[in-house]
């Protein structure tokens, strides 16, 4: 063992996180050494209140500390246009770029029937019955990735909800085959969402 234990458990949970390796993980955590006992106190509080008071917006499925979150609850934001995502990640994105006055809908996965994830285990249900409810004309926009499990997803999406006969749109395919939407810089995201192209 290199370091004291404290440190050493410290690193492991730093790696859990994406895209931190070993050596990010040391660094991060030698940082953390250095802050003050006030500032270690703040952080760890911060991690327990995220993990304590983040739930699942009840209409979309966003991230919120509400049981509805703000921009579903918002009034002044467009309920007939539902921009449908993989998940929150990618409405953060779309919030950045301040473009987009409509509301989401997140599916907390896409459909991929070699990892064994169909549609009954991805959040279409609720989409569904989302479309049913509203009376008025809306538009679904599908900004999933292009990949073959956002294909799979977006002609699912289509195929169900022809029956109700509401307008589906896709994002343009200005976007790179395989490319994740919470990567992509926030021009070629505004144009995509501009030139979007209607599917059904």
């Amino acid at each position: 063992m290199i370091y004291p234990k404290p440190l050493e458990e410290l690193i492991l949970y730093f790696k859990k996180l994406p895209g931190i390796g070993e050596k990010s993980a040391e660094r991060l955590a030698l940082s953390v050494v250095n802050f003050t006992n006030e500032d270690s106190e703040r952080f760890s509080n911060a991690i327990k209140r995220v993990s304590k008071n983040l739930q699942k917006c009840n209409i979309c499925a966003n991230l919120t500390d509400n049981e509805t979150c703000n921009i579903c609850s918002n009034e002044h934001r467009d309920h007939n246009l539902i921009c449908v995502v993989e998940d929150y990640k990618s409405i953060f994105m779309f919030e950045k770029i301040g473009k987009f006055n409509g509301v989401y809908h997140v599916l907390n996965g896409l459909i991929s029937p070699i990892d064994g994830i169909n549609p009954e285990d991805i959040n279409i249900n609720s989409l569904i019955m989302r479309c049913e409810k509203k009376d008025e004309d809306i538009e679904l926009i599908l900004a999933l990735k292009p990949s073959i499990e956002g294909e799979a997803t977006s002609m699912y999406i289509n195929k169900i909800l022809k029956k109700i006969n509401i307008k589906i749109s896709r994002l343009s395919y200005g976007i790179p085959m395989g490319a994740e939407i919470d990567y992509l810089d926030t021009l070629t995201i505004e144009r995509a969402l501009k030139d979007r192209q209607i599917i059904s």
